[in-house]
């Protein structure tokens, strides 16, 4: 009997997740993939490395671009502009990122402290534009304030069409173990889709999350960096372990795509800690790492990566 197709959603990673990498996790199986997070502020300012960040390709549909802010108004407005200007399918207010720079200026999961802020704005941007908005959250900003599922219901009665839930509170960053009894309750009070976020590693941690949960589809985040492999093996219902010469052909059309969006200079740069983790335990990996981190052109990367199977 065939196992039922598992929806898959590529996290948005700031500094991870740019157009190149999304376009590889989308043909990989990732059903669908988000944009790194970006600024409501800068957008109505016109930002143009704003712009440059929220490029889409026509390679990625589905894709969501996520957007962070903390006043209606504002977040109204940049989806406005966005609509206008970028072709995204559906647009993610991030209401989970941990980052004190972030939290600190109200935005993010400092959200998840204010409930009827959070309501304000997904119903603000969801009156703003036509397409799908949907809601990226945490179990709660503590172990004391534990309010995804009141989130989620705010977040379907203020107009949302799916929301993700990562199983960890703020305090917790992304250490210790993610609660997946939270997604569970979300899933029972939300009323819309829900993807379950949170120590997903492969296949078995899908099905058992799925399971678990009830969630109609799991994102991924840390595991997917540098295993955009993670997505076949979850799409196809079978364990998937890449070969040395199959991750060779993925860094070094990775590395050329990188570099064709962001030139040498910085395409290079980018990719070193994608190469770390794409070789973490080949032989050799540690000092490839190191040579990796001194590479200042692309053809010598691309020897290195070439070499890098040979221990």
């Amino acid at each position: 009997m065939k196992k039922e197709h598992i929806f898959t959603v590529l996290s948005p990673m700031a500094g991870v997740t740019d157009v190149s990498y999304r376009t590889i996790c989308h043909e990989f199986g990732a059903d669908l993939v988000v944009t790194e997070m970006i600024s409501a502020k800068a957008v109505t300012y016109n930002n143009k490395k704003t712009f440059e960040l929220a490029g889409i390709s026509e390679t990625e549909h589905p894709v969501s671009l996520q957007l962070f802010g903390s006043e209606p108004e504002t977040m109204a407005e940049a989806a406005r502009i966005l609509d206008g200007k970028i072709p995204f399918d559906m647009l993610d207010i991030n209401m989970g990122c941990p980052m004190p720079k972030i939290v600190n200026n109200g935005e993010g999961s400092a959200l998840m402290k204010d409930p009827l802020l959070a309501g304000k704005i997904i119903k603000a941007v969801a009156d703003a534009i036509d397409k799908p908005v949907t809601v990226k959250i945490r179990s709660g900003f503590d172990k004391e304030h534990i309010n995804a599922p009141e989130i989620a219901y705010i977040a379907r009665e203020s107009g949302a069409a799916m929301i993700t839930v990562h199983g960890r509170t703020r305090e917790q960053y992304y250490e210790g173990k993610a609660d997946w009894d939270v997604i569970a309750q979300v899933k029972q009070r939300a009323g819309i889709k829900v993807i379950g976020n949170g120590d997903v590693r492969g296949l078995k941690d899908a099905e058992a999350m799925i399971l678990r949960t009830g969630c109609d589809g799991v994102a991924i985040g840390r595991a997917a960096e540098g295993n955009p492999w993670i997505f076949r093996e979850i799409s196809e219902s079978r364990e998937y372990r890449p070969t040395a010469d199959e991750k060779k052909e993925v860094m070094l059309r990775h590395l050329a795509m990188t570099v064709e969006d962001k030139g040498e200079y910085t395409g290079i740069r980018e990719m070193r800690k994608h190469i770390g983790w794409y070789t973490a335990g080949m032989p050799g990996s540690a000092k490839l790492r190191l040579r990796i981190n001194q590479a200042v052109s692309m053809e010598e990367m691309r020897a290195l990566i070439m070499n890098c199977s040979e221990g």
